[in-house]
């Protein structure tokens, strides 16, 4: 019973903001604003941050109150064990981990509770709050080379500041989830309307994140060659990051847009393939035109009391959910899967070249595809023909 309840002690708020923006907060289980998280999450006021923050914040509100501490009394060792709590996946000699039901953060989560740990306590104890614990998180180490090849005056950096809560990063062996092979025809097969197409081919032949493709307007497609944008001589799209869509959608990566004229320049250029343009045309001609509200969104709810407003990413991933199961394919269908799939058949094309591969699917970096997908596949005929000349066995 004890758990339950310190899981009704914090949540966190949404509240709308001038323009369609959101913010967030977490409130105490009597509604009022838990004033130390409220003060941090504030410096993040309008940025996607805050609301990733906000939910991971309120998770360590929540063990911080069962395990009867404060910002005061707060020491690193006891941020040293809620990172192991939160991370682990196996039960521990004191009972389960925390978090029960659900599943350990990731590498990649704890790198960001990290973060937003250090940068909270930080916060609290610059107004004196906890000093000791202030030195501590105030970490330095020596800079890598990395480092050094970042700077522009590099030899001039003796030390660098570290997060003494982050895991350890080495280089990373990240194994993408693919889409099963001969996916996207069998699950063409099972579409029910012109718009499901079209969100298969989109994802299947562009690398579009899905919060990105159910955040695209009209505005944002440029169909025929040699656009007014000038940014592309091939018919692209462009991705653009903006806070306020109906449907609360968003682009994850947020580079800089202009609309002009009616002409939108800047943001994420995704080039489009044939099949893309003839999936629009069919949409456009027959479900968009009957049923589309004047939004200017692409993507719209077909049916039921919401019929004619933007359809949500969260629609989008129950769709194709479902597709997956009608199509019996196996696992579960995720929009991440196309883009996953969509790299690795660019680098099949071009002999592994990371620089295509990351400019094709839009990837922050070389790092990035090479940690992903910078190793052997472990099913191809190449990997079990070395393994078995290793083991002297016929081929």
């Amino acid at each position: 019973m004890r758990s339950v309840m310190v899981l009704e002690d914090f949540r966190v708020q949404q509240m709308p903001r001038a323009g369609g923006c959101w913010s967030y907060t977490i409130l105490r289980a009597d509604g009022g604003v838990e004033e130390e998280s409220d003060r941090f999450l504030r410096l993040y006021e309008g940025r996607g941050t805050q609301r990733t923050y906000a939910y991971f914040l309120v998770d360590h509100l929540r063990w911080r109150k069962q395990e009867g501490l404060t910002t005061p009394s707060m020491s690193l060792q006891d941020l040293y064990r809620y990172m192991g709590a939160v991370g682990a996946k196996v039960a521990m000699p004191f009972g389960q981990p925390w978090r029960q039901g659900k599943r350990p953060y990731s590498s990649s989560a704890l790198q960001v509770a990290a973060a937003c740990l250090k940068g909270f306590y930080l916060l609290q104890c610059g107004a004196g709050a906890n000093a000791e614990l202030a030195v501590a998180l105030e970490a330095r180490r020596l800079p890598t080379q990395r480092d050094r090849d970042r700077a522009l005056l590099g030899h001039l950096h003796t030390s660098m500041p570290a997060n003494p809560l982050a895991p350890r990063r080495g280089t990373r062996r990240r194994h993408p989830k693919m889409l099963p092979d001969g996916a996207r025809p069998e699950l063409m097969e099972v579409m029910n309307t012109a718009r499901d197409r079209l969100v298969v081919t989109w994802l299947s032949d562009a690398s579009l994140r899905i919060g990105g493709l159910t955040g695209l307007h009209l505005v944002d497609l440029h169909l025929r060659a040699d656009a007014a944008c000038g940014e592309c001589k091939s018919p692209h799209l462009h991705v653009c990051h903006r806070s306020g869509n109906a449907n609360r959608a968003a682009a994850k990566i947020k580079p800089d847009w202009w609309l002009r004229d009616g002409v939108i320049t800047g943001g994420e250029i995704v080039r489009v393939s044939p099949a893309m343009i003839r999936s629009y045309f069919e949409y456009m001609t027959t479900e968009y035109t009957k049923h589309a509200a004047d939004h200017g969104m692409l993507l719209i709810q077909l049916s039921g009391p919401r019929r004619g407003q933007p359809w949500t990413a969260d629609a989008a991933r129950g769709m194709l959910r479902r597709a997956g199961r009608r199509a019996n394919l196996p696992g579960r269908v995720k929009p991440h899967a196309f883009r996953h799939t969509f790299t690795n058949a660019v680098l099949d094309v071009t002999d592994g070249d990371m620089l295509v591969a990351r400019e094709a699917g839009n990837w922050a970096s070389v790092q990035t595809v090479e940690e992903v997908y910078g190793h052997p596949d472990l099913h191809s005929p190449e990997f079990q023909a070395a393994l078995s000349a290793v083991w002297g066995e016929d081929t």
